[in-house]
């Protein structure tokens, strides 16, 4: 395959069998095969994705001395901003070239996770921002919800089997800027070759080229949504609990044409998680002789753990 799939998820929302069943077995094809998929017919609408991108260019223009008041310590970089160059890739020395946001969870009365959370950050400087921020979090949560359920189905499961394990999950938001490159990067790139931890990840259409994807042959193809799709991937969460029926597939972001590197880019991956205490141990239905049970027993939050003291994040 040398291209990335395109599915539309009103095929699975439409309440006719014959296309419901159609978007189950591409997206289950896609994601058993390159692990990434280019989906239409989500919940974003073209206003709320202007206004999302409009206030995320309006934090990272902020000073560095203000930017910098909203990275908390101690939490792993979960909530508020992460500065430039803090994260690298798992197996890499190198930060990538990057600064973030991230916004998690919104928790109604849930004193178990309220605990285990931190809080979301508020920027007092741009009054939209945690609101806009909000809204793309719980359009994107759904979307991703009806995602699983297709996923469900095609694992031969009941088709609410992950709802009540991404029902206040420990998601995350994320919008990056990969500022102007200034001085010759040398082994490091706007993001190293990596899988995503969680289940899966949905990512608005990045404002400018950069995404590639490795195909089971090892080449690196370009991964580029048209706007008004998000391109959807498998997160190794997901490929562990299926056994890696369903692949999480390595990419990168890299860095652009010399002539380029005075340009910024920016991009919004949604990072759905469950809540921690998931089980991710494989399922039954995905082990055969054929296909021996390739990981061992974890949960999802120990799973997290490992992989932020991995990246740089957190300290063991």
């Amino acid at each position: 395959m040398s291209g990335i799939p395109s599915v539309d998820l009103e095929d699975f929302l439409s309440g006719d069998e014959t296309r419901k069943r159609k978007f189950i077995e591409e997206i289950g094809a896609a994601f058993g095969d390159i692990g990434f998929v280019a989906l239409r017919g989500h919940f974003l609408s073209e206003n709320l994705v202007e206004n999302l991108y409009g206030e995320i260019k309006r934090f990272f223009e902020l000073p560095q001395d203000i930017k910098d008041m909203y990275e908390i310590p101690g939490i792993g970089g979960q909530r508020g901003y992460t500065s430039f160059g803090k994260e690298h890739a798992k197996g890499r020395k190198e930060g990538d070239l990057k600064e973030f946001w991230h916004f998690g969870q919104y928790l109604d009365h849930n004193p178990k996770l309220e605990a285990e959370y931190p809080s979301n950050v508020i920027v007092n400087e741009l009054p939209n921002f945690n609101l806009i921020g909000k809204e793309a979090f719980k359009m994107l949560e759904k979307t991703a919800q009806y995602v699983l359920r297709a996923l469900a189905l095609h694992l031969g499961l009941e088709e609410t089997y992950f709802d009540a394990f991404i029902k206040n999950g420990n998601s995350i938001l994320r919008p990056i800027h990969y500022p102007p490159i200034t001085v010759e990067p040398k082994n490091a790139e706007r993001a190293a070759a990596h899988g995503d931890i969680n289940l899966i990840t949905l990512l608005m259409g990045a404002h400018g080229k950069g995404l590639q994807v490795q195909n089971l042959q090892g080449e690196w193809i370009d991964a580029i949504a048209r706007p008004d799709q998000l391109m959807i991937n498998v997160g190794d969460m997901l490929s562990r609990l299926t056994n890696n029926k369903l692949k999480s597939t390595i990419h990168r972001v890299v860095n652009p044409p010399r002539e380029l590197w005075g340009t910024s880019r920016y991009s919004i991956p949604f990072f759905m998680h469950p809540i921690s205490d998931m089980s991710l141990n494989c399922l039954e239905v995905c082990i055969d002789a054929q296909h021996p049970k390739q990981f061992e027993d974890i949960t999802a939050g120990e799973f997290l753990n490992e992989r932020l003291v991995e990246l740089g994040l957190i300290k063991k």
